[in-house]
């Protein structure tokens, strides 16, 4: 499980490469499932590599 999630969190390292990018956009660009998606998200932050902005519309992911 634990490699997955570290397998998870490499492809959304990724995909924020090029830019930040909302949850729904993040999701379609990594074409994970909401659980793993945040998995993932949730290890980037605690470790300190993404930051997030909460608009009206979506929640706004990018690399710290």
């Amino acid at each position: 499980m634990i490699t997955k999630i570290g397998e998870n969190a490499g492809l959304i390292w990724g995909a924020l490469q090029n830019g930040a990018q909302g949850l729904k956009a993040l999701k379609k660009a990594t074409k994970l499932k909401n659980e793993d998606l945040f998995l993932a998200l949730g290890w980037l932050a605690r470790e300190g590599k993404v930051s997030f902005t909460e608009t009206e519309a979506d929640v706004v992911v990018a690399l710290a």
